[in-house]
């Protein structure tokens, strides 16, 4: 079905913007008809199913990119179902010569596509497809051995040692209109049908009182963390009660900025020598590559071990009250109860702390680590495929170049290294905010009214989280 006009149609997924966005520059640079579809796809093969928060973000994130792909002279279409099927709907029906998209890295993402070019090819359409939501394309980096990486350090040396980063495309002045299809412009679904939104009850005030979802609200949080933040980011992103970390993890999670456009920003402000606090930073970019090269050469990072060993585990069972005291913030721990409840407020929870409350359920409750990336894959608005489970792997010991299952995090210890003053317990917790920067590590000392007891006894349950991991040390096949 060649078509000797210049049709195209761009499909996006993770990369909703215009910056820095090659499948929309590639379609803008042809110049005909253009439609720009985005689809829900729910029900193909693999394909995990959006949590709640993350649902709550899209669902602005499109309203945000339907406004700038109209203020270009474009139009945003909006359909629901098996993506295949849907994107050779609307090549038939708009006669493309052309299909654009960025790349998708997760197995079930990777065969629709593959599909796809199959399809294209087969019906005389040209199919492109390209990099722009990751520095470094997982099969790109390799060990000596021709294999992939397993441990951070090395990967990421390995990175930066590879090629030069590209700059960032510029986002196009205007944009060609959409292709006629039949009688009239392609057909599109209304956003609200998609019913992305919580209603009984709506329980994502806190979300939209923290987030501005979309590119613009991606430009002002770059800029404000590069404008102060990052200077001292070293110190900074381990302090929960300031404003130290660059919270920009949604944003890079749907592609409302690309790592390029942070990269090239970061380079403009230090064109010579990158300052040590924000070379740290690049590096939790590098991280974040490090998590997707996993998720590529380990299809099944949400449901299987890392590490084989681990699937002798002798996890524990939780009971209903105590799997709800630690989603809820109830645990009686101060630290792990201000992460939690600030997760379930905003969407979102400081790094450090998600560390401790995830050892917390891990190893002082020895639950099974992905009963945790389940919680957090709904509750966070910047779950993805690779982070989420890739650092929840880390924390249990059982992922690549994991914390050792040895290193249990104390809630008590870390609040008072990292929130001495208790000013982000207080935030969170208005239970605690009366007692004083000591006190309010240990309020159980005080016998504080209206707040837990500790959910288990942190020394008690240690030493049976390590017990439990040298019954699995101790079971290994010798030889």
């Amino acid at each position: 079905m060649a078509s000797t006009e210049e049709t195209s149609l761009v499909w996006l997924r993770d990369d909703l913007r215009l910056d820095d966005n090659p499948a929309l520059d590639a379609a803008a640079r042809l110049g005909g008809p253009m439609t720009v579809v985005y689809i829900l796809d729910e029900e193909s093969e693999g394909v995990r199913p959006l949590g709640g928060a993350t649902r709550w973000w899209l669902h602005h994130s499109l309203a945000a990119l339907a406004a700038d792909l109209e203020s270009k002279g474009s139009r945003l279409v909006l359909r629901r179902g098996p993506a295949a099927g849907i994107i050779q709907e609307q090549a038939t029906r708009t006669k493309a010569s052309h299909i654009f998209w960025n790349r998708r890295y997760g197995l079930p993402e990777r065969t629709i596509d593959a599909g796809l070019k199959d399809w294209a090819g087969s019906n005389g359409i040209e199919a492109a497809s390209f990099q722009a939501n990751l520095l470094f394309e997982p099969w790109t980096i390799q060990t000596g051995t021709g294999g992939p990486y397993k441990v951070y350090s090395p990967f990421w040396r390995a990175c930066l040692a590879a090629a030069d980063i590209r700059d960032p495309f510029e986002a196009p002045e205007t944009l060609p209109g959409p292709a006629p299809s039949g009688r009239g412009l392609p057909a599109s679904d209304t956003l609200g049908s998609w019913e992305l939104l919580p209603t009984s009850p709506d329980w994502s005030g806190g979300l939209a009182e923290a987030w501005e979802p979309g590119e613009k609200g991606a430009a002002h949080r770059l800029e404000d963390f590069l404008d102060g933040p990052i200077e001292d980011y070293g110190t900074g992103r381990n302090l929960p009660g300031t404003d130290g970390t660059s919270r920009l993890s949604p944003y890079l999670r749907f592609g409302e900025v690309s790592p390029f456009r942070v990269w090239r920003e970061i380079r403009r402000r230090h064109p010579r020598q990158v300052p040590a606090d924000v070379g740290i930073f690049r590096s939790e970019l590098g991280w974040r590559e490090f998590n997707w090269h996993l998720l590529y050469h380990n299809p099944d990072l949400a449901t299987q071990n890392f590490r084989p060993a681990f699937d002798r585990f002798q996890w524990g069972s939780p009971g209903k009250q105590e799997l709800a005291a630690w989603r809820h913030g109830n645990t009686g721990y101060p630290l792990v109860d201000a992460g939690m409840r600030q997760l379930w407020q905003t969407g979102w929870m400081h790094n450090r702390v998600r560390m401790a409350a995830a050892s917390f359920l891990v190893k002082n409750l020895l639950t099974d680590w992905r009963i945790g990336e389940e919680w957090f894959w709904d509750t966070l608005v910047d779950a993805d495929a690779a982070n989420n489970p890739a650092n929840w792997q880390w924390v249990a010991g059982s992922g690549a170049d994991a914390s050792p299952y040895y290193r249990i995090f104390n809630p008590v210890t870390q609040s008072k290294k990292f929130d001495a003053a208790g000013r982000y317990l207080r935030e969170f917790i208005p239970e605690l905010a009366q007692l004083d920067g000591k006190a309010i590590h240990e309020p159980w000392k005080s016998g504080v009214q209206g707040y837990p007891e500790p959910l288990v006894d942190l020394p008690e349950s240690r030493e049976r989280a390590l017990n439990t991991y040298q019954q699995l040390k101790d079971s290994e096949p010798s030889g």
